[in-house]
């Protein structure tokens, strides 16, 4: 008897590492002062990073079932030749997946968020993408280099720094 081999397919599932939720929509009492709720902020991306990011938005569709999201438009600042880019935007329900790549180290990006449900809800949010080095490193200026500037390391990867 002969085996057949069949191809396998995978459900692709956001990473909830990097999943925001949009803060909740409590009741404030008249005349009260509320501060402010801190910027949502997801966890830092290496410039070389292409990942999904999610935002859900179902605490501003509470109580309505069934509403979920029609539509958003996305910017991000700043916006140069090397900066931050949206490649796609997907939506599950309340969720949303951005896919993002690129960016500059040491770049703190604004995305400006709006999103409209099908029953006619306007939500707006700025969400904060921080880009550092996570994937390189630079050498101390003390390091030894070769003629061609690539430092010279130890047997562990550590640079062989001058005069130690």
């Amino acid at each position: 008897m002969s085996a057949t081999t069949t191809p396998v397919t995978h459900v692709w599932r956001p990473s909830s590492a990097r999943r925001l939720v949009l803060d909740g929509f409590a009741p404030v009492a008249r005349g009260a002062t509320v501060a402010a709720p801190l910027p949502l902020t997801w966890p830092g991306k290496d410039p070389a990073d292409v990942l999904d990011y999610e935002l859900d938005i179902s605490a501003a569709l509470l109580g309505n079932d069934g509403d979920q999201i029609a539509s958003v438009a996305v910017t991000s600042q700043p916006s140069g030749p090397a900066d931050l880019v949206v490649n796609s935007v997907t939506a599950d329900g309340a969720t949303l997946v951005f896919w993002l790549s690129g960016g500059v180290v040491g770049t703190t990006y604004v995305l400006q968020v709006t999103v409209v449900t099908q029953a006619g809800r306007t939500v707006g949010r700025a969400l904060l993408l921080p880009v550092i080095a996570l994937a390189t490193t630079t050498a101390p200026v003390s390091a030894l280099t070769t003629n061609t500037g690539a430092v010279v390391s130890d047997q562990n990867g550590n640079p062989i720094l001058l005069g130690a």
